[in-house]
């Protein structure tokens, strides 16, 4: 013998019939938080903060992004003698 139960509800209505509790309140406040916390942190990943960042003085800079594409593209790296 097959039974097939089909049950047409909501989420929210299935919550309330198991007796879970309501978390639309808890998911409004973390969700509002999240978001005040994303704004005030906006400025710090804007183009022009991050350019300042990047590229505060420092007298070793040039050398250090020199230094950087060189071993990128490989022309630092020590040639093998050949036998």
């Amino acid at each position: 013998m097959k039974v097939n139960i089909e049950i047409d509800c909501t989420p929210v209505e299935a919550r309330q019939f198991f007796g879970l509790p309501d978390v639309v309140p808890m998911q409004t406040a973390v969700m509002d938080k999240m978001q005040q916390q994303l704004m005030s942190n906006i400025d710090k990943v804007s183009p022009e903060s991050l350019i300042q960042t990047w590229f505060s003085f420092d007298p070793k800079l040039v050398e250090r992004f020199q230094d950087i594409f060189v071993a990128m593209s490989g022309l630092g790296a020590p040639k093998k003698e050949k036998k």
